[in-house]
């Protein structure tokens, strides 16, 4: 390969480059397609080029809001074939989310078949559902016939397609937009048309719109108009500050209220979801925080929608609060959503940039003062040749019998008609008097003239043909009087374009059918966190966990000696007296802290269920200890390694399944001691049967650490230690079960510094090596 050099020889397909600049000139190519010919909307009329084609497909095939409809694979096949080269599935795809009103706040298509619903179901195949367009289809297309927009050829250059609509409507806040491009992306949620035309009113009745302050259209368009309805929780400000600077993000939440069972029962009906939230997947996530005990006061999640959406909610108790109960929903599923703005459109087709409210409507604005020019020089253009036509008419009327002469003996009507001096006239049938002076300017017919007279019909030569000319002659040219006030005065052009949205908005606004506003406003008010006891029925329970790990909980408060039921090779470890109000924490020899709600702890009829499955302890971690939490009070954690804190218990509580890592360990060490700090001194006594008694206030405390050295040891490890007070002496339970206690005097041998050695256990020290 060599450079480009202008031997004959050498292909100029064939080029030799550098790779860096042949893959960036071609990315560039395919970026710059992407953004203009696929990802992003035009500012003037809102649609994407897919979308445009649609319509214009439809167009052309009649399909007219109040004409039949067509099989979808008919439209989506013209569109393939005459515009859109991109496959039919892709288009059909687009035209169904034009025809479905839970996606468009104002449809485009009209659809009849299956053309999916909010619960997230694909549409029928194309060749099951049919289509036409709707009123506000047509409002975008009104206008195309009369050189209202630029055309351009087609991919393959057989046919001509618009490149703008000439869009009556501000259908790209209407509907909103959303896409991917290279680089960039758009997302523009849907309006109110109503809102939208008042905003755009105020700005071209402005003498100067650089003037218009921002809050005022903002306070015209309050916000996002969903399709969906639900309600805006954004704050005022958030709000301003979006439209102002065209990025930004929406709160948008469900709409609910109680509905009165009777008997003190109450539950919750959800009858609005935010937008692009599918109603399945919606329903599956709420179920799911149910199943993970996420919202543990809520009991059951119902779908009874049919053509209306009705999500019934039932708690747990008729105790819980239901503000409480939907805050918790919305921080654990979609009942809350986000909707980020971010209008970066095309200006003029040709330039992306993120506007601002106010821009997009001076696009569209500027937009529509274009296409009123240029179908009012159309119509201009179209005036001036009837004018021609009819003075030719009239010509003819005045001079009829010459006319007839002409064509009937001459042998080229066409060229003697054209010859003819008609500045004075001829003898006609009709009496002299009711002649009427040809318009000025009449000696010689002009082609154009003379072809209509050939081409007229006989029954047209009547007297009151002639006046009905005339009185048409007269209206075009009042009306050629006014195109041309209108085209010279710029004043005229605005209120002209004021009235057109004052009819767009009576067609459309709220007044019509579907075009009140259907998403509100509201504060997000924060309920605060109650705590579960105060939402849940006070009962006694007695909590058993084995030594497999096997866990529930026993209704009332039994007998803890009381002889129970386990799985075979498995037995008691745990059991103790609760309430379904306490919370209960798990310490697990990873030294990690667990914890459980004693409402939510499987019944006691069978053998209950793995600790595992609520928590995630890992299977080779054990446990260490299970206790109800007390709050205020604080623990003595330690490892195996001899090392510990005190801690307090209020901040070992977990919010989450993973539980929170307090007391740090590492390789073979592990955690086993978990003991309430209950007293002045700690005994520790190790494998080795060597005590250690030191005073608690030489131990830190902290939220979470490895600790300090409790006692040393050469050998072995800790094996258990506890809190007690001086004073009252040091006191465990002989193998015989008889308490032993030894005074303060009796210990003061055991007394030390802190990582001492420690002596020889008491007499009498069980052989476990532990305190209980």
């Amino acid at each position: 390969m060599t450079e480009a050099s202008d031997d004959p020889k050498i292909d100029p397909r064939n080029l030799a480059e550098p790779l860096r600049r042949a893959i960036g000139d071609r990315y560039l190519t395919y970026a710059l397609s992407t953004i203009m010919h696929r990802a992003l909307p035009d500012a003037r009329d809102g649609l994407k080029p897919v979308h445009r084609r649609i319509l214009f497909a439809m167009r052309e095939l009649r399909l007219s809001s109040s004409g039949g409809f067509r099989k979808s694979a008919k439209i989506s096949g013209d569109v393939m074939g005459n515009y859109h080269p991109h496959g039919n599935q892709a288009i059909y795809d687009a035209m169904a989310r034009l025809a479905q009103d839970f996606n468009v706040r104002y449809p485009l298509v009209d659809g009849q078949g299956n053309f999916g619903n909010i619960d997230g179901d694909n549409p029928a195949a194309e060749r099951y559902t049919e289509a036409r367009m709707t009123a506000m289809a047509e409002a975008l297309l009104d206008g195309l016939d009369e050189n209202a927009v630029d055309f351009r050829p087609n991919y393959d250059g057989t046919l001509e397609e618009p490149v703008v609509l000439p869009a009556a409507v501000p259908n790209l806040l209407a509907n909103g937009s959303s896409g991917i491009a290279v680089g960039m992306a758009t997302n523009i949620p849907p309006h109110n048309i109503d809102e939208l035309c008042d905003a755009a009113i105020h700005l071209a009745k402005a003498k100067n719109s650089e003037l218009v302050r921002d809050d005022t259209l903002i306070e015209m368009v309050r916000g996002p108009d969903f399709p969906t309805g639900g309600v805006i929780v954004e704050p005022q400000e958030a709000i301003f500050e979006a439209y102002r600077t065209g990025r930004g993000g929406f709160r948008v939440r469900a709409k609910w209220e109680v509905e009165d069972l009777g008997r003190g029962q109450w539950q919750i009906v959800v009858t609005e979801i935010p937008y692009q939230v599918q109603k399945s997947r919606l329903i599956e996530k709420i179920a799911e925080t149910i199943q993970t005990k996420k919202v543990p006061i809520l009991a059951d999640v119902r779908d009874e929608s049919a053509e209306d959406i009705r999500i019934v909610l039932e708690p747990k108790s008729r105790n819980v609060d239901p503000d409480v109960l939907m805050n918790m929903l919305y921080r654990n599923s979609d009942l809350e959503s986000r909707f980020s703005l971010n209008m970066n459109v095309l200006i003029d087709g040709v330039t992306p940039k993120v506007c601002s409210l106010k821009e997009v409507l001076r696009a569209f604005l500027d937009h529509r003062r274009d296409v009123l020019r240029r179908r009012s020089e159309h119509r201009l253009a179209k005036i001036d040749h009837r004018l021609e036509v009819l003075e030719g008419f009239i010509t003819a009327f005045l001079n009829l019998d010459r006319v007839i002469d002409i064509i009937r003996y001459d042998d080229e009507p066409k060229a003697a008609l054209m010859r003819e001096d008609w500045s004075k006239p001829h003898k006609r049938a009709m009496d002299e008097a009711d002649y009427v002076s040809p318009p000025p300017g009449e000696g010689e017919l002009s082609e154009v003239q003379v072809d209509a007279i050939l081409n007229m019909r006989l029954r047209s030569l009547r007297r009151l043909e002639e006046m009905e000319l005339r009185r048409e002659y007269d209206e075009l040219l009042q009306e050629r009087e006014t195109l041309e006030d209108l085209l010279a005065d710029e004043g005229q052009q605005w209120s002209r374009i004021v009235d057109q949205l004052r009819e767009v908005k009576k067609t459309f606004g709220k007044s019509s059918e579907g075009g009140a506003r259907r998403t509100t406003f509201s504060e997000a008010v924060e309920v605060a966190d109650v705590p579960l006891e105060a939402m849940i029925d006070r009962e006694p329970i007695t909590v058993v966990c084995s030594e497999m790990g096997w866990i529930r909980a026993m209704t009332g408060h039994i007998d803890l000696t009381r002889e129970l039921k386990f799985k075979d090779g498995d037995g008691p470890r745990f059991i103790f007296h609760a309430e379904t109000t306490d919370r209960l924490l798990v310490f697990g020899s990873n030294g990690r802290f667990y914890t459980l709600s004693a409402s939510n702890l499987p019944g006691g009829r069978g053998m209950g269920e793995p600790l595992r499955l609520m928590v995630d302890l890992p299977n080779e971690a054990q446990i260490v200890d299970l206790f109800t939490h007390v709050p205020g009070r604080k623990l003595l954690v330690a490892s195996s390694a001899g090392d510990g804190f005190v801690v307090p218990e209020d901040d070992v509580v977990a919010q989450t399944r993973a539980g929170k890592q307090v007391l740090n360990v590492r390789d073979d060490t592990r955690a086993v001691v978990c003991k309430p700090v209950d007293g002045d001194h700690v005994a520790a006594v190790g494998e080795n049967r060597k005590m250690l008694v030191l005073p608690v206030a030489d131990l830190p405390e902290m939220g979470r650490g490895k600790g300090v050295r409790l006692q040393k040891y050469k050998d072995g490890g800790l094996s258990d230690a506890r809190t007690f007070t001086l004073e009252e002496g040091l006191s465990w339970l002989d193998p015989a079960g008889r308490t032993r206690t030894v005074t303060a005097d009796d210990l003061a041998e055991w007394q030390g510094a802190r990582a001492s050695a420690g002596r020889m256990a008491p007499r009498g020290f069980p052989q476990t090596n532990r305190f209980t």
